[in-house]
């Protein structure tokens, strides 16, 4: 069991992702390029000549199949930074069994599961999470120093993968591991140890406060995102990856040597000359590491985006895994170094996902930052920026894609996802007089900024008394939320949704925020960050492909993306 992950037929604990030299004292001299590394070889089979019976080329169909999820699988590690392929039915179990699996959630969230839209599909969101994790000899072998082991791991990349329903677009947003937030109780799934909700904690601490579950909860309440599965990788994998296709693209716009400067220790090593080229193995990890050469942990979260784009292309444009021997020593790497949620704790099921991330083109693919401040209660420290943060949110929330590449708009704003309230009358009761609806409607706008607007649970209970629910009452508490919700008991089963879609019609809430709950005893409409002015929810929805400046987007298909370098590190 590593962070309360339990790994079942491993061969030892896999090692955790790197930490940067300024956490655990990296020894970059411990890391060998493996570009061979655990290379398998199968028997080949003779090719069947003219003529060959039906039943030989029966046998041949299965392999084909099982090559191309495999090669799907593969570039779902590139897609995730993690690491997932299969090979024939006898190595199956084997890869699975390399699998670590953890329980999905560990803390405390209500955040509920999108609808399903008309063709009966959701959103899939996927947490990444990369440990700095140094409690093993695999761990140490990698860097770090023997100090760090014992200490609790920290979650120091972490970003959120979000495939769309219609499965024509992805977007990916990274969180800067300084973030403060607030972490609900969780509870170590190991351990069984319980910690304390707190609010002056930063973002890569959830990991070593109840393991990747109590991140995921986390995440959840901060976004107001569903997120149906983690996976928490190391970047040994992506490195070994990174040799196997070939090497990865990457460019700087000055030559930069990334090393201790007086005052300032630490520095991944990274050392390369200025303009395109092409990183492996040692080289390529330093790359993933660098912070300081690229200013600040912003600067490192975009220079991620840009590897892992440019790996996607590449993986796209070569078919770089029908190699067998190759194809497999990956998987062996790659399920070694990946623990996952427990529901999708499968090669085959991790393969499935696989199969529904082929279809996107480069293009469609869109990495982001969240919009992020100094944090005014610790300047070592970040907050979400106010609008910026909801507004990339509310699009994950409303399926709208990062991009503007695909169909036109709808007359939502969005292509897909932010339903609006339909003027015909749904199935089941109608809603009762609008004046015998009580409606408490709480002001949540300080989630994401931590600064709420005044009067704003006021003027929407105006509004709605006015349209005749004079039932309509602004309550006296607060309760940040990233994004709105209206919310109805369930107890009151189809009456009590009537009764909030006839709400939702006057201030033109779509439906997918209208959700039943067990925690309100009448409807409740609470007014997210995403929604700070105005009387009409339809108009704060956001358009395909206006995410923020500062949220320092990188399109997939971007050949010309370049880093900047922070001068005293340029040589």
């Amino acid at each position: 069991m590593r962070d309360g992950v339990t790994r079942q037929n491993g061969t030892g604990e896999a090692a955790g992702s790197p930490a940067g030299p300024d956490d655990h004292g990296w020894d970059d001299s411990l890391y060998n390029d493996r570009a061979a590394a655990g290379r398998h070889t199968l028997p080949q089979q003779a090719d069947g000549q003219d003529g060959a019976s039906l039943r030989r080329a029966g046998e041949r169909a299965p392999r084909s199949r099982r090559r191309r999820i495999l090669r799907w699988a593969a570039i779902t590690v590139s897609l995730t930074i993690l690491g997932t392929a299969g090979a024939g039915w006898a190595y199956y179990q084997h890869l699975n069994g390399n699998l670590g699996k953890g329980k999905r959630s560990s803390g405390g969230s209500d955040v509920a599961k999108p609808k399903a839209d008309s063709k009966g599909q959701t959103p899939i969101n996927i947490l990444l999470i990369g440990s700095d994790s140094r409690n093993s000899a695999a761990d140490l072998k990698l860097g770090g120093s023997k100090q760090s082991v014992g200490a609790k791991p920290l979650a120091d990349v972490q970003m959120l993968v979000h495939l769309s329903a219609d499965r024509r677009n992805m977007s990916v947003v990274s969180i800067p591991r300084d973030t403060r937030v607030h972490i609900p109780e969780c509870e170590d799934p190991k351990t069984h140890q319980k910690y304390a909700a707190t609010t002056n904690s930063i973002i890569n601490e959830t990991l070593g406060r109840g393991g990747p579950g109590c991140t995921l909860d986390t995440w959840q309440n901060l976004t107001g995102v569903y997120i149906d599965h983690w996976m928490m990788i190391d970047f040994a994998g992506v490195v070994q990856m990174a040799d196997a296709v070939g090497g990865v693209e990457v460019c700087v716009k000055q030559p930069v040597w990334d090393r201790p400067l007086p005052g300032v220790p630490g520095g991944s090593g990274l050392k390369i000359k200025a303009g395109k080229q092409k990183v492996y193995g040692r080289t390529a990890l330093q790359w993933l590491r660098t912070r300081h050469a690229f200013f600040d942990d912003l600067g490192r979260a975009q220079a991620q985006h840009m590897y892992l784009n440019s790996m996607i292309r590449q993986l796209k444009s070569r078919y770089v895994f029908t190699d067998t021997g190759r194809l497999l020593g990956l998987a062996e790497t790659a399920t070694s170094a990946l623990d996952v949620s427990e529901e999708i704790g499968t090669v085959r099921k991790l393969g499935d996902l696989a199969m529904q991330l082929k279809s996107v083109p480069s293009n469609r693919i869109t990495m982001t930052t969240m919009p992020v401040v100094q944090d005014q209660q610790n300047l070592n420290h970040l907050v979400p920026k106010g609008a910026d943060a909801a507004r990339i949110w509310s699009m994950i929330r409303n399926d709208i894609p990062f991009d503007a590449n695909g169909k036109a708009k709808t007359a939502t704003g969005g292509t897909s996802g932010a339903t609006p309230t339909s003027s015909a009358a749904p199935p089941g009761p109608s809603a009762a007089p609008a004046a015998t609806i009580p409606v408490s409607v709480i002001n949540g706008t300080a989630g994401g900024s931590g600064i709420p607007v005044s009067g704003r649970a006021g003027a929407l209970a105006k509004t709605l008394a006015d349209a005749g629910f004079s039932k309509a009452a602004a309550s006296p508490t607060q309760q940040p939320s990233a994004g709105t919700v209206l919310s109805y008991p369930a107890k009151d089963g189809g009456q009590g949704k009537a009764d909030a879609l006839a709400v939702a019609a006057i201030l033109k809430l779509p439906k997918n925020v209208v959700k039943k709950s067990v925690q309100v005893s009448s409807i409740t409409l609470l007014v997210g960050a995403d929604w700070r002015a105005g009387t009409d929810y339809s108009k704060t929805l956001p358009s395909a492909g206006s995410v923020p400046s500062s949220a320092r987007a990188i399109n997939g298909s971007d050949k010309n993306a370049c880093m900047d370098v922070y001068k005293p590190y340029v040589w």
